[in-house]
């Protein structure tokens, strides 16, 4: 596996900010805001007191659990985007270039006065840190949000075996990924999807998941859920990500 953290890069969390701030793109509405709102309406069964977003990036799902939840955790490997989700907190207004066209960029500004989350964003905390070793403080969440984060992990069965610990009874887990399972983040042998087994029988994520989950969750529900990333002014990535959704027994 490669060494360097493609994740701290400025380029990235410039192209971070604008698929977490930026403007709606053909039509295809903000991805870290549609799975915080479908988090909260599925959690609306537990008290809705704590929350954990793992693989939050630079911190727009976590500041949206603020509006309803009492406490956020937002957790990601990359220091460079928790420091950015910081800077956001602190400082209300965070500045990054959008990617035009070869050397050409735009600077764009977010600020937090044009979110509806600007009062309740300081109930959110960020901290760096790895969802295959989360440490024993990150406990007792009504629900736990892990958005294209499995297929990126380089053993998700690690997360997945142990994540029961971490939700309170009748709490919800909500998993979102494409399954873009490739060996540079995820050893083949760790993959829970995308293969055939040694039956010749085809293996999907879901099914993975099933096997690893359902002895302590009930699958509630799955859905659909597009993003679209900007790359430059004519280059978009157009993904359809899978969500399930998890009731801890």
């Amino acid at each position: 596996m490669n060494d360097v953290n493609i994740y701290e890069t400025d380029e990235l969390v410039s192209q971070y900010c604008d698929f977490q701030y930026g403007e709606d793109i053909f039509g295809v509405e903000n991805f870290a805001k549609v799975c915080a709102q479908k988090a909260i309406g599925y959690s609306k069964c537990t008290q809705q007191g704590k929350a954990l977003d793992i693989g939050c990036a630079t911190g727009r799902a976590s500041f949206e659990l603020t509006k309803v939840f009492d406490h956020v955790d937002g957790i990601d490997y990359s220091q460079t985007f928790i420091d950015t989700a910081l800077e956001l907190q602190k400082n209300g207004r965070i500045l990054y270039a959008q990617n035009r066209e070869g050397e050409l960029k735009s600077s764009i500004l977010v600020d937090m006065t044009m979110y509806s989350f600007r009062d309740s964003c300081i109930k959110a905390r960020f901290f760096q840190g790895d969802a295959c070793n989360l440490e024993s403080q990150f406990n007792g969440y009504d629900l736990i949000m892990a958005t294209n984060l499995i297929d990126r992990l380089y053993e998700p069965q690690l997360f997945l075996n142990t994540i029961h610990e971490r939700v309170t009874n009748g709490g919800i887990l909500l998993l979102t990924s494409p399954y873009t399972w490739r060996e540079e983040y995820t050893a083949k042998e760790f993959w829970i999807g995308g293969y055939t087994d040694e039956n010749g029988d085809e293996i999907l994520a879901l099914e993975g998941l099933k096997q690893l989950l359902e002895e302590n969750f009930d699958l509630l529900a799955t859905e659909e859920v597009p993003f679209v990333i900007r790359e430059t002014s004519r280059k978009f990535q157009h993904t359809i990500s899978q969500m399930s959704v998890w009731r801890r027994r």
